[in-house]
């Protein structure tokens, strides 16, 4: 076959192809779009009007050019055709709590002025075609998009479409620059925009910059001799002097409602307004996509926080590092029998723990530290301490030595002294195994007492620490209650001895927990000075004296002793899941900008909440096919020997300690927090609900 006649055969095998134009509407599942064009006929040149109508479900919307707080601005991107920016219709508010997004519900339509290439010739067909993308939100966002094409003919001249009137209609609804002038001065906490417009009952502007202005903040309208102000908060970005602040007025006057497009430079001393706070760290680590970090704890009140408090405490008695203490307690309410001065005694050892660790944390923060909760087991000597002390609480149960008449007085030789020592160093006992534990309603409040005065730091850690000791308060001081506990007898001792190994898993966890700290040297200390105690005690049950005494002494000091060598190792990353990587700020700021979809653990060795969670959730095989499926690059943050930078991820996420985890979806402007006590369900459920990405402004 010659070229010439194999040319001429595969464009007549084109032709139909070519003939095929892009349909001019398509539906999503949440909005039905289409192009309307002004022309029936365009001419080689002509300059035309072409606009977007969406359809957008009930409750739903779309977003303007800025979107404000968060959402995602809709875009239109042509091919076969020059086409000039959108033409945006007014917005309107879109408040979800204290988000303020600026959009569209019902049927917005958005304008494009589009140009016919000069060379078109008569007789052929203009067909250009448009990517369109929209984000569409009700309480989740979905990203959507759609690819919409016109097919018009090409002829001499330019011929109206049936549409044209529809098209003069959604152009009034586009903003017409303001018929007077605008002027803008600087404010206490922003600008102020003034104009002469007389009889203005209310005012709104919308700026088309995103950070501008704050989009939640109230806007103050005020009568002046010369017309009306608008007194406007500066945003988290503000822009510098002489650059002109633009966007849409909105003046409500006697004969209705009119918007305007106006732009003025920025003032100089335009102040600052009520914007997120600074948080100049996480921002530093987060990079360029780097979240405002939310803060609703800061903003939740004092009896809200001691509420929450009081509740999470109450749940803290439920926790696995605390029930077995808690259940020596509910033994020693059966053996004893003055229950009100048992329960009273066990509550001010819990309240003044609390007290305690409260005061501890104030003179910390005073100090410039960042601590939070459980912050003293990041160190390897605490940790070897209370593996000591709960060793000492086992041997106690296994009946291996007595320290008085009351076997829940535990601890030292104090607890020895009474019935009521026994009780008040029980709760200082579950006071102390409480700490690695976090319980829900805990997070928001311990949060919002590290951002307060001492004075209020102080009433939300007692009304924790009440809310860990009301049970035992309402055994103590309700009759009716105390029915409920069983008559003494034989089997107390059973259940006594059965304590025992409770406290001997605790040992073996914390003995995890150095390892993780101290490597296999401080183990084998930690090993050696169990041998030493257990040593001890057989030399006081043997030997009677002061050789004796003073062998027991020595060797219980030699334990003690071995806290001094305990020193602490690099982090090792002994994880088993090849899936996960290590946290870093550079890895999420990396993962982030190439917008992939990231989960971050933050989570410590010694926190059982953590574990409990990654073994029952975050391990299960759902969970990882779940997160292959969608992506996910799993990042676990080690909090186990107190990172700062961890420290600060908390911090900015309104945490003071772990668990923490965080989803980061796809462009999302901001991560997700999960809550604290995970399930599988839940996880999945969050990493394949679609998230708001930022707007790009």
């Amino acid at each position: 076959m010659s070229a010439p006649l194999r040319s001429a055969l595969l464009a007549l095998l084109a032709t139909p192809l070519l003939a095929l134009a892009a349909p001019p509407q398509a539906a999503t599942e949440h909005v039905q779009a289409r192009l309307v064009a002004s022309q029936a006929a365009v001419a080689p040149g002509q300059r035309f009007t072409v606009a977007l109508e969406q359809d957008i479900k009930a409750h739903w919307h779309t977003y303007w050019l800025n979107p404000g707080d968060s959402g995602q601005a809709t875009s239109i991107d042509w091919q076969g055709a020059q086409a000039g920016p959108i033409q945006w219709p007014t917005p309107s508010i879109q408040a979800i709590g204290p988000i303020v997004n600026y959009g569209y519900e019902g049927k917005p339509a958005l304008l494009v002025d589009v140009t016919v290439p000069a060379d078109a010739k008569p007789g052929a067909r203009f067909q250009p075609t448009a990517e369109v993308r929209w984000l569409v939100c009700k309480d989740v966002c979905i990203p959507e998009q759609v690819t919409l094409g016109l097919d018009l003919p090409v002829a001499a001249q330019g011929k109206p479409g049936p549409d044209a009137d529809l098209i003069d209609a959604w152009r009034n609804a586009i903003p017409k620059p303001a018929p007077f002038a605008v002027k803008l001065a600087a404010a206490p906490q922003g600008v102020r925009l003034s104009g002469p417009t007389a009889g203005v009952t209310k005012a709104y502007f919308f700026a088309d910059t995103w950070g501008a202005v704050a989009h939640s903040a109230p806007q103050a309208l005020k009568a002046e001799a010369s017309g009306w102000a608008l007194d406007i908060p500066a945003g988290d970005e503000p822009l510098a002097a002489g650059k002109p602040l633009s966007g849409v007025v909105v003046l409500t006057t006697a004969t209705g409602e009119q918007a305007w497009t106006v732009s003025a430079p920025m003032p100089e001393g335009a102040g600052k307004g009520p914007g997120p706070a600074d948080l100049t760290t996480p921002a530093a680590e987060g990079g360029a996509n780097a979240s405002p970090a939310p803060a609703p704890e800061g903003d939740l009140g004092l009896a809200p926080a001691l509420a929450l408090a009081l509740l999470g405490g109450l749940i803290l008695n439920l926790m696995p590092c605390v029930f077995p203490v808690l259940s020596i307690k509910a033994l020693a309410l059966v053996n004893q029998g003055n229950h009100k001065a048992e329960g009273l005694a066990y509550t001010a050892g819990v309240l003044l723990s609390f007290a305690a660790l409260a005061g501890v944390l104030i003179a910390l923060r005073a100090g410039g530290q960042q601590v939070g909760w459980g912050f003293q087991f990041h160190s390897p000597v605490f940790v070897l301490v209370v593996a000591y002390l709960l060793f000492l609480v086992g041997l106690n149960l296994s009946g291996f030595f007595d320290v008085g008449g009351s076997f829940t007085g535990i601890g030292s030789g104090l607890a020895a002294r009474q019935g009521l020592a026994g009780s008040f160093f029980t709760g200082v006992l579950a006071a102390v195994v409480a700490t690695p534990c976090t319980a829900p309603f805990m997070g928001a409040a311990l949060a919002f007492a590290l951002a307060q005065p001492a004075v209020v730091m102080l009433a939300v850690f007692l009304a924790l620490g009440l809310g860990l000791a009301l049970p035992f308060l309402v055994l103590a001081f309700w009759p009716a209650a105390q029915r409920w506990l069983p008559r003494p007898g034989a089997w107390m001792d059973t259940f006594k001895q059965f304590l025992a190994f409770p406290m001997y898993a605790a040992v073996v966890w914390l003995l995890w927990v150095l390892a993780q700290q101290a490597g296999p040297d401080g183990v084998a200390l930690a090993l050696g000075g169990l041998v030493l105690i257990a040593f001890a005690l057989w030399v006081r049950r043997a030997g009677r004296g002061v050789l004796a005494g003073g062998v027991t002494v020595a060797s219980l000091a030699l334990a003690l002793g071995t806290a001094a060598w305990i020193k602490p190792v690099a982090a090792v990353d002994a994880r088993a899941e090849s899936s996960v990587e290590p946290y870093s700020a550079e890895r999420l700021a990396d993962l982030r900008a190439q917008n992939k979809p990231v989960f971050v653990n933050m989570t410590a060795a010694w926190c059982i909440s953590c574990l409990v969670n990654e073994r029952v959730a975050l391990s299960r095989p759902e969970v990882h096919e779940a997160f292959a499926k969608a992506g996910i690059t799993y990042l676990k943050g080690d909090w186990t020997r107190e990172d700062p930078k961890i420290t600060a991820v908390l911090k900015a996420h309104g945490r003071s300690g772990v668990p923490l985890y965080l989803y980061y979806a796809p462009g999302a402007a901001e991560a997700q927090v999960l809550p604290q006590i995970l399930t599988p369900g839940l996880v999945i459920e969050a990493v394949s609900t679609p998230q708001a990405p930022r707007s790009s402004t």
